[in-house]
């Protein structure tokens, strides 16, 4: 009997091959695991968050969490790198003042972010008292440090700093006024602000922010 599919039917014939879709679904899954982690943190009213809240929020089963993170802490610290890595600027332009107020201002304007902001704020009041936390707190700020360390770096093997000029005390300068206003919520974080911490740190004056 011929088993041929007629022409317009809606089956494949035997044999052939369906598109592969579960590298996108995979891509979708991670995505919605990253979200729901930060946004359980931002509107949790800092109750703990668990792997369990975290896979019913992203509607993907527990075990698949597990599966890409060994632990709660390395999830949150991905999905707090993945939403850096997402909203500040990391630019190349070949000229570190114009460089150095992208990252600068995007780390500002991020700091506002509403998805952002709360989870970063549970996180920090969290980890003074949960040293696990502490620890991803930690290793989340060291990742952003050695983002600007880099930049900074770049900029000083052009010539645009002095080969002896202190890098680390520049990314202190940096984000300890930040972290400064962003956990007292003292003065803003702005690109006014942006502008005159670039220009105070570099011997030449930035451009304006667009």
């Amino acid at each position: 009997m011929d088993t041929t599919k007629p022409p317009g039917s809606s089956h494949p014939p035997a044999g052939t091959n369906r598109p592969h879709t579960g590298r996108r679904r995979n891509e979708a899954a991670h995505q919605a695991i990253l979200d729901a982690a930060l946004d359980l943190l931002a509107h949790g009213d800092g109750a703990p968050v668990s792997i369990d809240a975290i896979a019913r929020a992203a509607g993907i089963g527990k075990q698949t969490v597990y599966r890409w993170w060994p632990s709660k802490g390395a999830l949150l610290l991905d999905a707090l790198t993945h939403r850096a890595a997402q909203d500040v600027a990391d630019p190349d332009t070949g000229a570190l003042p114009a460089d150095l107020l992208a990252f600068v201002t995007s780390t500002f304007d991020a700091a506002q972010h509403p998805g952002t902001a709360p989870a970063l704020r549970t996180l920090v009041r969290e980890a003074a008292r949960d040293p696990h936390l502490a620890d991803l707190m930690r290793a989340y700020t060291a990742s952003r440090r050695a983002a600007l360390h880099d930049l900074l770096d770049r900029g000083r093997s052009r010539g645009e700093l002095a080969p002896d000029t202190d890098l680390d005390l520049m990314v202190d300068q940096i984000y300890g006024l930040f972290w400064y206003r962003f956990i007292l919520e003292c003065a803003p974080l702005d690109r006014t602000t942006a502008r005159r911490l670039v220009r105070a740190l570099l011997p030449t004056t930035p451009p304006a922010a667009g």
